[in-house]
């Protein structure tokens, strides 16, 4: 299970680090071209949301500094991700739909293992490495 957990964890991050670091560095010109009359402000902070869960998905649990903060940057891309496939659904991007909705059940997945079976014990507690035992 944790095996599993860690692939989809670095598997979502780079995805995430890809598609909000693009949003991220492109001009607002740019994405104003292709936004389908999304909001330029909207894009940019989905941008940055998901380039900062993309880091929280993996570095909490990797260092375990805060390892709490896993689950929560798992939770938080899910509700980015509802936002997104809501949207695709309105702007009838459907395909794009899909893969947010796709995106979102897999940090739901990341986010459900953290925090129960495959949580992560902070370093110095004198706890085995994996809190559940998993």
């Amino acid at each position: 299970m944790r095996i599993a957990v860690w692939i989809v964890s670095v598997l979502l991050a780079l995805a995430f680090l890809f598609i909000g670091g693009v949003k991220v560095m492109m001009s607002a010109a740019d994405l104003a071209a292709g936004s389908q009359g999304v909001p330029v402000v909207l894009l940019k902070i989905a941008g940055y949301a998901e380039v900062l869960g993309a880091l929280g998905l993996v570095l909490p649990a990797a260092t375990r500094i805060l390892p709490v903060l896993t689950p929560v940057a798992a939770s938080g891309l899910v509700i980015t991700m509802i936002g997104a496939t809501i949207t695709n659904i309105i702007i009838a991007f459907y395909p794009v739909a899909v893969q947010t909705a796709v995106l979102g059940l897999l940090a739901a997945f990341v986010a459900w293992a953290r925090f129960g079976p495959a949580a992560i014990a902070p370093r110095g507690t004198g706890e085995p490495r994996l809190a559940g035992g998993a």
